[in-house]
């Protein structure tokens, strides 16, 4: 029975995480930390409404430019606020 839900995903998984791994060049010290990573798209991903799809392509079929804009632009607040969080709850760690 669960086979059937398989295809059901959060439309903004895959955007987070091209963003995440996109930005990981602007912050030096998660590059080889795939947990640090993981935390990262976790935190982005709270911070985002959830949107449940079967399909990206039916989601993209029916939103404009103008959703997809505000969309991307919501990806990249997410994801680098969640970066500079991790970051300094990594940095209170070491110093703490």
């Amino acid at each position: 029975m669960l086979k059937v839900f398989e295809s059901v995903h959060n439309y903004f998984e895959q955007a987070v995480f091209r963003r995440v791994t996109d930005s990981v060049g602007l912050f030096p010290d998660f590059a080889d930390n795939a947990e640090m990573l993981a935390d990262v798209a976790c935190i982005a991903l709270n911070r985002l409404p959830p949107k449940y799809i079967r399909n990206q392509v039916d989601m993209n079929f029916f939103m404009d430019s103008d959703a997809r804009a505000k969309n991307e632009a919501a990806v990249n607040v997410a994801v680098n606020f969640a970066f500079r969080f991790v970051q300094s709850r990594a940095a209170k760690r070491s110093t703490g």
